[in-house]
Protein backbone atom coordinates (compact mmCIF):
# COMPACT_ATOMS: atom_id res chain seq x y z
CA UNK A 1 0.00 0.00 0.00
CA UNK A 2 2.88 2.38 0.83
CA UNK A 3 4.45 1.66 -2.56
CA UNK A 4 1.11 2.29 -4.29
CA UNK A 5 0.57 5.56 -2.41
CA UNK A 6 4.07 6.86 -3.12
CA UNK A 7 3.95 5.87 -6.78
CA UNK A 8 0.78 7.81 -7.45
CA UNK A 9 0.76 10.76 -5.05
CA UNK A 10 4.17 12.12 -5.98
CA UNK A 11 3.47 12.55 -9.70
CA UNK A 12 2.23 15.86 -11.20
CA UNK A 13 2.74 15.35 -14.92
CA UNK A 14 -0.64 14.10 -16.13
CA UNK A 15 0.48 11.62 -18.81
CA UNK A 16 3.07 10.08 -16.51
CA UNK A 17 0.55 9.92 -13.68
CA UNK A 18 -2.03 8.16 -15.86
CA UNK A 19 0.54 5.62 -17.03
CA UNK A 20 1.72 5.00 -13.46
CA UNK A 21 -1.84 4.65 -12.20
CA UNK A 22 -2.86 2.05 -14.81
CA UNK A 23 0.39 0.12 -14.55
CA UNK A 24 0.13 -0.02 -10.76
CA UNK A 25 -3.54 -1.05 -10.87
CA UNK A 26 -2.86 -3.86 -13.36
CA UNK A 27 0.08 -5.16 -11.38
CA UNK A 28 -1.59 -5.11 -7.94
CA UNK A 29 -5.11 -6.18 -8.95
CA UNK A 30 -4.27 -9.11 -11.18
CA UNK A 31 -6.13 -7.62 -14.14
CA UNK A 32 -5.30 -8.25 -17.80
CA UNK A 33 -6.73 -5.01 -19.11
CA UNK A 34 -7.44 -1.64 -17.58
CA UNK A 35 -9.02 1.62 -18.72
CA UNK A 36 -9.03 5.12 -17.22
CA UNK A 37 -12.16 7.07 -18.06
CA UNK A 38 -12.72 10.78 -17.45
CA UNK A 39 -15.84 12.99 -17.55
CA UNK A 40 -16.15 15.09 -20.70
CA UNK A 41 -19.15 17.37 -20.59
CA UNK A 42 -22.15 15.16 -19.98
CA UNK A 43 -20.44 11.96 -21.15
CA UNK A 44 -17.33 9.86 -20.55
CA UNK A 45 -14.16 9.35 -22.59
CA UNK A 46 -11.42 6.73 -22.42
CA UNK A 47 -8.21 8.61 -21.57
CA UNK A 48 -5.81 5.62 -21.53
CA UNK A 49 -5.73 1.82 -21.89
CA UNK A 50 -3.35 -0.70 -20.35
CA UNK A 51 -2.94 -4.30 -21.46
CA UNK A 52 -0.66 -7.17 -20.37
CA UNK A 53 1.61 -9.16 -22.62
CA UNK A 54 3.36 -11.85 -20.67
CA UNK A 55 4.93 -10.07 -17.69
CA UNK A 56 4.96 -6.65 -19.39
CA UNK A 57 2.29 -3.97 -19.13
CA UNK A 58 1.74 -1.71 -22.11
CA UNK A 59 -0.06 1.63 -21.70
CA UNK A 60 -1.58 3.54 -24.61
CA UNK A 61 -2.47 7.20 -24.06
CA UNK A 62 -5.03 9.11 -26.09
CA UNK A 63 -8.70 9.97 -25.67
CA UNK A 64 -11.40 7.93 -27.44
CA UNK A 65 -15.18 7.94 -26.98
CA UNK A 66 -16.85 5.31 -24.83
CA UNK A 67 -18.37 2.54 -27.00
CA UNK A 68 -20.12 -0.77 -26.37
CA UNK A 69 -17.26 -2.53 -28.18
CA UNK A 70 -14.61 -1.24 -25.75
CA UNK A 71 -16.21 -1.88 -22.34
CA UNK A 72 -19.46 -2.68 -20.56
CA UNK A 73 -21.11 0.71 -20.87
CA UNK A 74 -23.89 -0.07 -18.39
CA UNK A 75 -21.33 -0.90 -15.68
CA UNK A 76 -19.23 2.26 -16.04
CA UNK A 77 -22.25 4.56 -16.38
CA UNK A 78 -23.80 3.10 -13.23
CA UNK A 79 -20.54 3.63 -11.32
CA UNK A 80 -20.27 7.17 -12.72
CA UNK A 81 -23.84 8.00 -11.74
CA UNK A 82 -23.85 6.49 -8.23
CA UNK A 83 -20.16 6.94 -7.34
CA UNK A 84 -20.30 3.32 -6.13
CA UNK A 85 -17.86 0.52 -6.91
CA UNK A 86 -19.15 -2.22 -9.23
CA UNK A 87 -17.62 -5.71 -8.76
CA UNK A 88 -18.61 -8.70 -10.91
CA UNK A 89 -16.85 -11.77 -9.50
CA UNK A 90 -18.11 -13.84 -12.43
CA UNK A 91 -19.27 -11.74 -15.37
CA UNK A 92 -20.49 -14.85 -17.14
CA UNK A 93 -23.00 -15.62 -14.32
CA UNK A 94 -26.21 -13.97 -13.25
CA UNK A 95 -25.96 -10.28 -12.18
CA UNK A 96 -27.81 -6.97 -12.85
CA UNK A 97 -25.62 -6.19 -15.91
CA UNK A 98 -25.93 -9.57 -17.61
CA UNK A 99 -27.68 -8.06 -20.63
CA UNK A 100 -24.82 -5.67 -21.42
CA UNK A 101 -23.73 -6.16 -25.04
CA UNK A 102 -20.02 -6.10 -24.21
CA UNK A 103 -20.32 -8.75 -21.48
CA UNK A 104 -22.34 -11.01 -23.76
CA UNK A 105 -19.88 -10.68 -26.63
CA UNK A 106 -16.60 -10.75 -24.68
CA UNK A 107 -15.27 -13.60 -22.52
CA UNK A 108 -14.63 -11.37 -19.49
CA UNK A 109 -14.87 -13.28 -16.21
CA UNK A 110 -13.86 -10.77 -13.49
CA UNK A 111 -14.92 -7.10 -13.88
CA UNK A 112 -14.27 -4.15 -11.55
CA UNK A 113 -15.13 -0.46 -11.97
CA UNK A 114 -13.94 1.94 -9.26
CA UNK A 115 -15.02 5.62 -9.25
CA UNK A 116 -12.26 8.07 -8.28
CA UNK A 117 -14.03 10.75 -6.27
CA UNK A 118 -12.70 13.87 -4.57
CA UNK A 119 -14.95 16.01 -2.35
CA UNK A 120 -18.07 14.44 -3.84
CA UNK A 121 -17.06 15.12 -7.46
CA UNK A 122 -16.21 12.40 -9.95
CA UNK A 123 -12.62 12.81 -11.13
CA UNK A 124 -12.25 9.58 -13.14
CA UNK A 125 -13.23 5.91 -13.36
CA UNK A 126 -10.83 2.94 -13.19
CA UNK A 127 -12.10 -0.06 -15.13
CA UNK A 128 -10.31 -3.45 -14.76
CA UNK A 129 -11.06 -6.88 -16.22
CA UNK A 130 -9.64 -10.40 -16.35
CA UNK A 131 -10.76 -12.87 -19.02
CA UNK A 132 -9.10 -15.95 -17.53
CA UNK A 133 -10.70 -16.55 -14.16
CA UNK A 134 -13.55 -15.44 -11.89
CA UNK A 135 -13.07 -14.01 -8.38
CA UNK A 136 -9.73 -12.42 -9.33
CA UNK A 137 -10.37 -9.21 -7.40
CA UNK A 138 -10.01 -10.57 -3.89
CA UNK A 139 -10.64 -8.52 -0.70
CA UNK A 140 -6.90 -7.99 -0.26
CA UNK A 141 -6.54 -6.69 -3.80
CA UNK A 142 -9.66 -4.55 -3.38
CA UNK A 143 -8.12 -3.00 -0.27
CA UNK A 144 -5.02 -2.02 -2.27
CA UNK A 145 -7.18 -0.66 -5.09
CA UNK A 146 -9.22 1.38 -2.61
CA UNK A 147 -6.04 3.08 -1.40
CA UNK A 148 -5.00 3.54 -5.02
CA UNK A 149 -8.40 5.06 -5.87
CA UNK A 150 -8.20 7.54 -2.99
CA UNK A 151 -4.65 8.61 -3.85
CA UNK A 152 -5.37 8.64 -7.58
CA UNK A 153 -8.39 10.93 -7.26
CA UNK A 154 -6.33 13.50 -5.40
CA UNK A 155 -3.33 13.09 -7.69
CA UNK A 156 -5.41 13.38 -10.86
CA UNK A 157 -7.11 16.54 -9.63
CA UNK A 158 -3.77 18.06 -8.62
CA UNK A 159 -2.30 17.07 -11.95
CA UNK A 160 -5.24 18.66 -13.77
CA UNK A 161 -4.78 21.90 -11.84
CA UNK A 162 -1.05 21.76 -12.46
CA UNK A 163 -1.63 21.32 -16.20
CA UNK A 164 -4.12 24.22 -16.24
CA UNK A 165 -1.56 26.35 -14.40
CA UNK A 166 1.10 25.39 -16.93
CA UNK A 167 -1.24 26.23 -19.80
CA UNK A 168 -2.06 29.61 -18.26
CA UNK A 169 1.62 30.33 -17.70
CA UNK A 170 2.33 29.30 -21.29
CA UNK A 171 -0.41 31.63 -22.53
CA UNK A 172 0.95 34.47 -20.44
CA UNK A 173 4.48 33.72 -21.62
CA UNK A 174 3.30 33.69 -25.25
CA UNK A 175 1.63 37.06 -24.65
CA UNK A 176 4.77 38.47 -23.06
CA UNK A 177 7.07 37.05 -25.74
CA UNK A 178 4.77 38.04 -28.61
CA UNK A 179 6.04 41.60 -28.19
CA UNK A 180 2.73 43.12 -29.26
CA UNK A 181 2.31 45.31 -26.20
CA UNK A 182 4.58 46.35 -23.34
CA UNK A 183 4.14 44.20 -20.23
CA UNK A 184 5.63 45.06 -16.85
CA UNK A 185 5.76 43.15 -13.54
CA UNK A 186 5.93 45.94 -10.96
CA UNK A 187 5.57 46.83 -7.29
CA UNK A 188 3.82 49.95 -6.08
CA UNK A 189 7.04 51.37 -4.62
CA UNK A 190 8.36 51.83 -8.16
CA UNK A 191 10.42 48.69 -8.77
CA UNK A 192 10.16 46.79 -12.06
CA UNK A 193 10.92 43.10 -11.55
CA UNK A 194 10.36 42.00 -15.13
CA UNK A 195 9.46 43.57 -18.46
CA UNK A 196 9.28 42.34 -22.03
CA UNK A 197 11.34 43.64 -24.93
CA UNK A 198 8.56 45.91 -26.19
CA UNK A 199 8.50 47.92 -22.97
CA UNK A 200 12.30 48.11 -22.79
CA UNK A 201 12.46 49.37 -26.38
CA UNK A 202 9.69 51.84 -25.58
CA UNK A 203 11.70 53.47 -22.79
CA UNK A 204 15.13 52.94 -24.39
CA UNK A 205 16.63 50.68 -21.70
CA UNK A 206 18.18 47.23 -22.17
CA UNK A 207 17.82 44.07 -20.09
CA UNK A 208 21.10 44.74 -18.27
CA UNK A 209 19.61 48.01 -16.99
CA UNK A 210 16.55 46.10 -15.81
CA UNK A 211 18.55 43.34 -14.07
CA UNK A 212 20.76 45.95 -12.47
CA UNK A 213 17.72 47.67 -10.94
CA UNK A 214 18.23 50.86 -12.95
CA UNK A 215 14.65 51.03 -14.30
CA UNK A 216 11.98 52.38 -11.94
CA UNK A 217 8.56 53.36 -13.23
CA UNK A 218 8.44 56.24 -10.74
CA UNK A 219 11.81 57.63 -11.84
CA UNK A 220 11.01 57.45 -15.56
CA UNK A 221 7.68 59.24 -15.01
CA UNK A 222 7.82 63.06 -15.40
CA UNK A 223 6.69 65.14 -12.41
CA UNK A 224 3.64 66.36 -14.33
CA UNK A 225 2.24 62.80 -14.40
CA UNK A 226 2.76 61.90 -10.72
CA UNK A 227 -0.81 62.95 -9.88
CA UNK A 228 -2.20 60.57 -12.53
CA UNK A 229 -0.05 57.76 -11.13
CA UNK A 230 -1.27 58.50 -7.60
CA UNK A 231 -4.89 58.29 -8.76
CA UNK A 232 -4.18 54.97 -10.52
CA UNK A 233 -2.53 53.55 -7.37
CA UNK A 234 -5.54 54.57 -5.29
CA UNK A 235 -7.80 52.81 -7.79
CA UNK A 236 -5.60 49.70 -7.64
CA UNK A 237 -5.78 49.67 -3.83
CA UNK A 238 -9.57 50.05 -3.87
CA UNK A 239 -10.57 47.68 -6.70
CA UNK A 240 -7.49 45.65 -7.65
CA UNK A 241 -7.27 47.18 -11.12
CA UNK A 242 -7.22 50.59 -12.76
CA UNK A 243 -8.78 51.78 -15.99
CA UNK A 244 -6.31 52.58 -18.81
CA UNK A 245 -5.02 56.14 -18.65
CA UNK A 246 -2.61 58.24 -20.68
CA UNK A 247 0.74 59.43 -19.36
CA UNK A 248 4.35 59.82 -20.47
CA UNK A 249 7.66 58.11 -19.73
CA UNK A 250 11.10 59.67 -20.00
CA UNK A 251 13.31 57.52 -22.18
CA UNK A 252 16.94 56.81 -21.30
CA UNK A 253 18.01 59.35 -23.93
CA UNK A 254 15.83 62.05 -22.34
CA UNK A 255 13.06 62.06 -24.91
CA UNK A 256 9.48 61.53 -23.85
CA UNK A 257 7.16 58.80 -25.09
CA UNK A 258 3.35 59.03 -24.73
CA UNK A 259 1.78 55.79 -23.49
CA UNK A 260 -1.53 54.24 -22.44
CA UNK A 261 -1.23 52.26 -19.19
CA UNK A 262 -3.61 49.77 -17.56
CA UNK A 263 -2.73 47.68 -14.51
CA UNK A 264 -3.97 45.08 -12.03
CA UNK A 265 -2.51 43.78 -8.76
CA UNK A 266 -2.12 40.09 -7.97
CA UNK A 267 -4.68 38.43 -5.73
CA UNK A 268 -3.34 38.29 -2.19
CA UNK A 269 -0.42 40.60 -3.11
CA UNK A 270 -1.82 44.13 -3.28
CA UNK A 271 1.66 45.70 -3.51
CA UNK A 272 2.58 43.80 -6.68
CA UNK A 273 0.98 43.59 -10.08
CA UNK A 274 1.22 43.61 -13.86
CA UNK A 275 0.83 46.59 -16.17
CA UNK A 276 0.11 46.68 -19.90
CA UNK A 277 1.71 49.61 -21.73
CA UNK A 278 0.80 50.76 -25.24
CA UNK A 279 3.05 53.18 -27.14
CA UNK A 280 0.92 56.10 -28.40
CA UNK A 281 3.67 57.76 -30.43
CA UNK A 282 2.24 56.80 -33.81
CA UNK A 283 -1.29 57.65 -32.73
CA UNK A 284 -0.17 61.08 -31.52
CA UNK A 285 1.61 61.64 -34.82
CA UNK A 286 -1.53 60.65 -36.69
CA UNK A 287 -3.61 63.01 -34.54
CA UNK A 288 -1.14 65.81 -35.19
CA UNK A 289 -1.20 65.06 -38.92
CA UNK A 290 -5.01 65.08 -38.84
CA UNK A 291 -5.02 68.36 -36.94
CA UNK A 292 -2.58 69.82 -39.48
CA UNK A 293 -4.77 68.59 -42.33
CA UNK A 294 -7.81 70.19 -40.71
CA UNK A 295 -5.87 73.44 -40.36
CA UNK A 296 -4.92 73.28 -44.04
CA UNK A 297 -8.52 72.62 -45.05
CA UNK A 298 -9.69 75.46 -42.85
CA UNK A 299 -7.14 77.75 -44.48
CA UNK A 300 -8.25 76.68 -47.95
CA UNK A 301 -11.88 77.28 -46.97
CA UNK A 302 -11.04 80.78 -45.76
CA UNK A 303 -9.15 81.62 -48.93
CA UNK A 304 -11.96 80.24 -51.14
CA UNK A 305 -14.54 82.21 -49.17
CA UNK A 306 -12.53 85.41 -49.40
CA UNK A 307 -12.08 84.80 -53.12
CA UNK A 308 -15.85 84.65 -53.46
CA UNK A 309 -16.09 87.91 -51.48
CA UNK A 310 -13.60 89.76 -53.66
CA UNK A 311 -16.16 92.31 -54.82
CA UNK A 312 -17.30 93.06 -51.26
CA UNK A 313 -13.72 93.33 -50.02
CA UNK A 314 -12.80 95.65 -52.88
CA UNK A 315 -15.86 97.76 -52.04
CA UNK A 316 -14.94 97.94 -48.34
CA UNK A 317 -11.40 99.07 -49.16
CA UNK A 318 -12.43 101.35 -52.00
CA UNK A 319 -14.86 103.32 -49.80
CA UNK A 320 -12.25 104.62 -47.32
CA UNK A 321 -9.72 105.17 -50.12
CA UNK A 322 -12.25 107.24 -52.06
CA UNK A 323 -13.00 109.18 -48.88
CA UNK A 324 -9.27 109.77 -48.36
CA UNK A 325 -8.90 111.18 -51.87
CA UNK A 326 -12.04 113.34 -51.52
CA UNK A 327 -11.06 114.75 -48.13
CA UNK A 328 -7.45 115.27 -49.25
CA UNK A 329 -8.65 117.30 -52.24
CA UNK A 330 -10.97 119.31 -49.99
CA UNK A 331 -8.11 120.03 -47.64
CA UNK A 332 -6.02 121.35 -50.53
CA UNK A 333 -8.88 123.60 -51.64
CA UNK A 334 -9.25 125.04 -48.13
CA UNK A 335 -5.52 125.69 -47.95
CA UNK A 336 -5.28 127.22 -51.48
CA UNK A 337 -7.84 129.92 -50.82
CA UNK A 338 -6.69 133.52 -50.67
CA UNK A 339 -7.38 133.26 -46.98
CA UNK A 340 -6.79 129.59 -46.05
CA UNK A 341 -9.51 128.13 -43.82
CA UNK A 342 -7.36 126.20 -41.37
CA UNK A 343 -10.29 124.83 -39.36
CA UNK A 344 -11.88 123.25 -42.42
CA UNK A 345 -8.47 121.98 -43.59
CA UNK A 346 -7.81 120.37 -40.17
CA UNK A 347 -11.25 118.76 -40.21
CA UNK A 348 -10.56 117.36 -43.68
CA UNK A 349 -7.18 115.98 -42.53
CA UNK A 350 -8.87 114.36 -39.54
CA UNK A 351 -11.32 112.67 -41.89
CA UNK A 352 -8.38 111.48 -44.02
CA UNK A 353 -6.76 109.93 -40.94
CA UNK A 354 -10.03 108.27 -39.86
CA UNK A 355 -10.67 106.80 -43.32
CA UNK A 356 -7.04 105.64 -43.54
CA UNK A 357 -7.47 103.80 -40.23
CA UNK A 358 -10.71 102.31 -41.49
CA UNK A 359 -8.94 100.96 -44.60
CA UNK A 360 -6.16 99.61 -42.39
CA UNK A 361 -8.70 97.81 -40.20
CA UNK A 362 -10.28 96.18 -43.25
CA UNK A 363 -6.86 95.00 -44.46
CA UNK A 364 -5.99 93.73 -40.96
CA UNK A 365 -9.18 91.67 -40.80
CA UNK A 366 -8.59 90.20 -44.25
CA UNK A 367 -4.96 89.40 -43.45
CA UNK A 368 -6.07 87.70 -40.23
CA UNK A 369 -8.55 85.50 -42.08
CA UNK A 370 -5.98 84.52 -44.72
CA UNK A 371 -3.08 83.81 -42.36
CA UNK A 372 -2.11 80.20 -41.47
CA UNK A 373 -1.44 80.65 -37.76
CA UNK A 374 -2.06 78.36 -34.76
CA UNK A 375 -5.16 79.03 -32.69
CA UNK A 376 -4.72 81.52 -29.85
CA UNK A 377 -7.54 81.47 -27.30
CA UNK A 378 -8.12 84.87 -25.74
CA UNK A 379 -11.12 86.70 -24.27
CA UNK A 380 -13.03 87.74 -27.38
CA UNK A 381 -15.82 90.39 -27.52
CA UNK A 382 -18.47 88.81 -29.71
CA UNK A 383 -20.28 91.97 -30.76
CA UNK A 384 -17.14 93.47 -32.27
CA UNK A 385 -16.20 90.15 -33.90
CA UNK A 386 -19.63 89.76 -35.51
CA UNK A 387 -19.72 93.35 -36.74
CA UNK A 388 -16.34 92.88 -38.44
CA UNK A 389 -17.64 89.84 -40.32
CA UNK A 390 -20.86 91.58 -41.36
CA UNK A 391 -18.81 94.50 -42.61
CA UNK A 392 -17.14 92.15 -45.11
CA UNK A 393 -20.46 90.94 -46.54
CA UNK A 394 -22.40 94.21 -46.35
CA UNK A 395 -21.85 95.18 -50.00
CA UNK A 396 -22.80 91.69 -51.22
CA UNK A 397 -25.91 91.76 -49.01
CA UNK A 398 -26.98 95.08 -50.52
CA UNK A 399 -26.48 93.71 -54.00
CA UNK A 400 -28.69 90.69 -53.20
CA UNK A 401 -31.23 92.87 -51.37
CA UNK A 402 -30.63 91.07 -48.08
CA UNK A 403 -31.38 92.88 -44.84
CA UNK A 404 -28.71 92.33 -42.18
CA UNK A 405 -29.87 92.52 -38.57
CA UNK A 406 -28.25 91.94 -35.20
CA UNK A 407 -29.54 91.47 -31.68
CA UNK A 408 -26.82 91.56 -29.04
CA UNK A 409 -27.64 90.52 -25.48
CA UNK A 410 -26.92 93.25 -22.94
CA UNK A 411 -25.18 90.93 -20.47
CA UNK A 412 -23.19 88.80 -22.93
CA UNK A 413 -19.61 88.36 -21.63
CA UNK A 414 -16.53 87.83 -23.82
CA UNK A 415 -15.96 84.27 -25.02
CA UNK A 416 -12.71 82.34 -24.89
CA UNK A 417 -11.73 81.82 -28.51
CA UNK A 418 -9.43 82.42 -31.43
CA UNK A 419 -10.55 85.56 -33.28
CA UNK A 420 -9.67 84.32 -36.77
CA UNK A 421 -11.31 80.91 -36.31
CA UNK A 422 -14.49 82.32 -34.74
CA UNK A 423 -14.74 84.82 -37.59
CA UNK A 424 -14.29 81.98 -40.07
CA UNK A 425 -17.23 80.11 -38.52
CA UNK A 426 -19.39 83.25 -38.61
CA UNK A 427 -18.36 84.10 -42.17
CA UNK A 428 -19.15 80.56 -43.37
CA UNK A 429 -22.58 80.50 -41.70
CA UNK A 430 -23.45 83.98 -42.97
CA UNK A 431 -22.36 83.13 -46.52
CA UNK A 432 -24.38 79.88 -46.44
CA UNK A 433 -27.46 81.79 -45.29
CA UNK A 434 -27.03 84.37 -48.03
CA UNK A 435 -26.73 81.65 -50.67
CA UNK A 436 -29.83 79.91 -49.26
CA UNK A 437 -31.81 83.13 -49.91
CA UNK A 438 -30.53 83.75 -53.44
CA UNK A 439 -33.54 82.02 -55.02
CA UNK A 440 -36.16 83.57 -52.70
CA UNK A 441 -38.55 85.99 -54.52
CA UNK A 442 -41.85 85.72 -52.63
CA UNK A 443 -40.75 87.14 -49.27
CA UNK A 444 -38.16 89.52 -47.82
CA UNK A 445 -34.61 88.26 -47.62
CA UNK A 446 -33.50 88.71 -44.02
CA UNK A 447 -30.44 87.52 -42.13
CA UNK A 448 -30.22 87.96 -38.36
CA UNK A 449 -27.29 87.30 -36.03
CA UNK A 450 -28.16 87.10 -32.35
CA UNK A 451 -26.19 86.54 -29.15
CA UNK A 452 -27.45 85.67 -25.70
CA UNK A 453 -25.97 84.52 -22.45
CA UNK A 454 -26.57 80.91 -21.37
CA UNK A 455 -27.52 80.00 -17.81
CA UNK A 456 -24.96 77.15 -17.67
CA UNK A 457 -22.00 79.43 -18.42
CA UNK A 458 -21.41 80.26 -22.05
CA UNK A 459 -22.76 82.27 -24.96
CA UNK A 460 -25.22 81.19 -27.67
CA UNK A 461 -24.78 82.69 -31.15
CA UNK A 462 -27.50 82.16 -33.78
CA UNK A 463 -27.40 82.86 -37.52
CA UNK A 464 -30.97 82.85 -38.89
CA UNK A 465 -32.17 83.31 -42.48
CA UNK A 466 -35.41 83.28 -44.49
CA UNK A 467 -34.03 81.04 -47.22
CA UNK A 468 -35.10 77.71 -48.68
CA UNK A 469 -34.82 75.90 -45.33
CA UNK A 470 -33.64 72.41 -44.41
CA UNK A 471 -35.09 68.95 -44.75
CA UNK A 472 -35.27 67.33 -41.31
CA UNK A 473 -33.55 64.15 -42.51
CA UNK A 474 -30.60 66.17 -43.90
CA UNK A 475 -29.89 68.22 -40.76
CA UNK A 476 -27.06 66.01 -39.46
CA UNK A 477 -25.96 64.95 -42.93
CA UNK A 478 -25.04 68.56 -43.67
CA UNK A 479 -22.12 68.32 -41.22
CA UNK A 480 -20.62 65.21 -42.84
CA UNK A 481 -17.45 65.67 -44.92
CA UNK A 482 -17.97 66.34 -48.63
CA UNK A 483 -21.76 66.63 -48.34
CA UNK A 484 -23.01 69.74 -50.10
CA UNK A 485 -26.36 71.00 -51.39
CA UNK A 486 -24.64 73.67 -53.51
CA UNK A 487 -23.53 72.98 -57.10
CA UNK A 488 -19.74 72.91 -57.07
CA UNK A 489 -19.62 73.10 -53.26
CA UNK A 490 -16.65 71.53 -51.44
CA UNK A 491 -18.85 70.04 -48.72
CA UNK A 492 -16.30 70.99 -46.04
CA UNK A 493 -17.48 74.39 -44.78
CA UNK A 494 -19.95 73.18 -42.14
CA UNK A 495 -17.70 70.25 -41.19
CA UNK A 496 -14.77 72.59 -40.60
CA UNK A 497 -16.99 75.05 -38.74
CA UNK A 498 -18.24 72.32 -36.40
CA UNK A 499 -14.68 71.09 -35.82
CA UNK A 500 -13.58 74.63 -34.91
CA UNK A 501 -16.49 75.15 -32.51
CA UNK A 502 -15.94 71.75 -30.84
CA UNK A 503 -12.22 72.49 -30.49
CA UNK A 504 -13.26 75.62 -28.58
CA UNK A 505 -15.39 73.49 -26.24
CA UNK A 506 -18.73 74.39 -27.84
CA UNK A 507 -21.37 72.86 -30.11
CA UNK A 508 -22.76 73.72 -33.57
CA UNK A 509 -26.04 72.39 -34.95
CA UNK A 510 -28.83 73.25 -37.40
CA UNK A 511 -32.57 73.86 -36.90
CA UNK A 512 -35.23 74.14 -39.65
CA UNK A 513 -37.36 77.25 -38.99
CA UNK A 514 -41.10 76.87 -38.44
CA UNK A 515 -42.03 78.83 -41.59
CA UNK A 516 -39.09 79.68 -43.81
CA UNK A 517 -35.35 79.31 -43.67
CA UNK A 518 -33.05 77.80 -41.09
CA UNK A 519 -31.13 78.72 -37.97
CA UNK A 520 -27.55 77.69 -37.21
CA UNK A 521 -26.85 78.11 -33.47
CA UNK A 522 -23.48 77.50 -31.84
CA UNK A 523 -22.14 77.88 -28.31
CA UNK A 524 -18.79 79.09 -27.04
CA UNK A 525 -17.38 79.07 -23.49
CA UNK A 526 -17.01 82.39 -21.70
CA UNK A 527 -13.72 84.20 -21.30
CA UNK A 528 -11.23 83.78 -18.47
CA UNK A 529 -12.43 86.84 -16.57
CA UNK A 530 -15.99 85.44 -16.60
CA UNK A 531 -14.80 82.21 -15.01
CA UNK A 532 -13.17 84.13 -12.17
Amino acid sequence: MLNVSQAVSGELVLDTLVETLLRTAIEHAGAERGLLLVPRGGDLAIQAEATTSGSAVRVRLGETPVSAAALPASVVRYAARTHERVLLDDAAGHHPFATDAYLRAQPARSVLCVPLVKQGALVALLYLENTLAPHVFTPARLAVLQVLASEAAMALENSRLYRELQEREAQIRRLVDANIIGIVHFTVDGRIHEANDVFLAMVGYDREDLVGGHVSWREITPDAWHAADAQALAELAATGSCAPFEKEYVRKDGRRVPVLVGAAVFEGRPDEGVAFVLDLTERKRAEEALHQAQMELAHVARVVTLGELTASIAHEINQPLTAVVTNGAACLRWLQRDRPDLDEACAAVQRVVAEGRRASDVLRRIRGLVQRAPAVLTPLPLQETIEEVLLLVRAEARRQQITLGTVFGADVPPVLGDRVQVQQVLLNLVRNSMEAMSAVVDRPRALHVQTQRQAVGGVLVSVQDSGIGLRAEAVEQMFEPFFSTKPGGMGMGLRISRAIVEAHGGQLWAIPNAEHGATFPFTLPTGAEERG
